[in-house]
């Protein structure tokens, strides 16, 4: 039986023993296996120097091995996003749809400037018609729409103003010939010697001074285009100053005018003005005699002309000058009001790369050109260049010989965003 001296000996060396293993515990900072640990580690990290300095890396840091990882994952996630921009199509689908491929190239390219304009009257034959004469209306047989010819008589005005000068010239007209009787009498009477010459002087200018006076009375009268009438003298025969057509009409039976009232508007619209505004950056590009293809907004009409006026002075609220253009218009197919599309043409010039003008497509605002890759097409987007004709000049994006889609390629547009939609979704 052990006694009690014993025990209590046997405790206090257990809490000896206890305190001399926490004390190297807590000098050694680790737990009884941290040693063979540590060794395994220092092991494995003399193996990868060891391995790094056979593969010729030399030793890498953390950093340096981190930022290698994300080049990785981003190369991954470019490869991707190709792929995912990639229209896969395979050859008998690209058949099918029509697209056609061609390679870009050399091409000669009309630069052009497009410029939207207005249909307006010829100002040069438009005529706003005036009675020149104030009187009540008697009678109106031209109307409105109506085409007439010089001369064709378009409506018949009261006048009082022109009665008295109808009085004029006829009384001018019978002193006229009075002064010739007696200039004639007294020639004879002085050649017979009956009369003296001075009678003869005066009665020679009595007839001068009745030339005048008639003379003075015609020209009254052609200046409000009227003339000598057998009629009524106060009528007043209104008529058409040129062929044309009435486009406007404010005249009507019974109504009392104005001398100075506009009561038609006659023009002639065998020849019509294209407008334009001509913003002040493209006015060296505006010339006159620079031809232009004129195209109806409204309906498949086209007409070639050419810059007839350039105006010399830039509008200071617009920074706009206005240009225009004389169209022929035998059909009358131009009609004044109507908006169109003029296209100024250059001269050609040779391109190093140019394509299709139907192969260019917008995509997020930026044109695009489907290039041609192993099992279908990737929109290339490039800088455009001067247009005009088939072909447009690409000035960055894309090299000579590059195979794109040049008919049909809204189609690759149309799948693409097909393609864009599902993903974000």
């Amino acid at each position: 039986m052990t006694s009690p001296n014993k025990k209590k000996a046997a405790i206090a060396a257990i809490l000896i023993l206890g305190l001399l293993a926490a004390v190297a515990i807590l000098t050694t900072g680790r737990s009884p296996g941290s040693a063979e640990h540590g060794h395994e580690e220092t092991e494995a990290h003399a193996d990868h120097d060891h391995h790094g300095e056979e593969s010729g890396g030399g030793h890498k840091e953390p950093e340096e091995a981190h930022a290698h990882g994300e080049a990785k994952k981003d190369k991954a996630k470019a490869s991707t996003h190709k792929d995912e921009a990639k229209v896969a199509l395979t050859e008998a689908q690209i058949q099918a749809a029509g697209i056609t491929q061609e390679s870009a190239g050399s091409a000669r390219v009309q630069a052009t400037l497009q410029l939207p304009g207005e249909i307006r009257f010829n100002d040069d034959r438009t005529a706003h018609v005036v009675p020149r004469l104030a009187g009540v209306v008697e009678s109106v047989p031209a109307s409105l729409g109506q085409q007439v010819r010089k001369g064709q008589l378009l409506a018949v005005i009261a006048s009082t103003a022109l009665s008295e000068q109808r009085s004029e010239l006829l009384t001018a007209e019978r002193r006229l010939a009075l002064a010739r009787a007696t200039h004639a009498r007294e020639e004879s009477l002085w050649k017979d010697r009956i009369s003296a010459e001075q009678d003869v002087l005066q009665a020679r200018a009595a007839l001068e001074e009745a030339q005048i006076a008639v003379r003075n009375a015609q020209q009254k009268l052609r200046a409000v285009g009227a003339g000598a009438s057998a009629g009524a003298l106060n009528q007043f025969e209104l008529r058409a100053p040129f062929d044309g057509t009435l486009v406007e009409k404010h005249i009507s039976l019974g109504e009392a005018v104005r001398e100075d009232a506009n009561v038609f508007t006659l023009s002639d619209l065998s020849t019509v003005w294209a407008e334009m505004a001509v913003p002040a950056q493209e006015i060296g590009r505006v010339r006159v005699g620079e031809k232009v293809i004129v195209s109806s907004t409204a309906s498949q009409e086209k007409a070639e002309g050419t810059i007839s006026y350039v105006g010399a002075l830039i509008g200071e609220q617009t920074r706009t000058a206005k240009a225009r253009v004389t169209l022929a218009n035998p059909q009358l197919a131009w009609r004044p009001g109507l908006f169109v599309t003029i296209t100024v043409l250059a001269e050609e010039a040779e391109v190093p790369v140019a394509v299709r003008a139907e192969a260019i497509q917008t995509l997020s605002d930026r044109s695009v050109v489907f290039l041609a890759v192993p099992g279908g097409f990737v929109a290339q987007p490039v800088k455009l260049g001067r247009a005009g004709g088939p072909f447009v000049e690409i000035v960055e994006g894309l090299q000579p010989g590059a195979r794109y889609a040049a008919a049909n390629s809204y189609v690759l547009k149309s799948e693409q965003g097909k393609a864009g939609a599902s993903h974000t979704h």
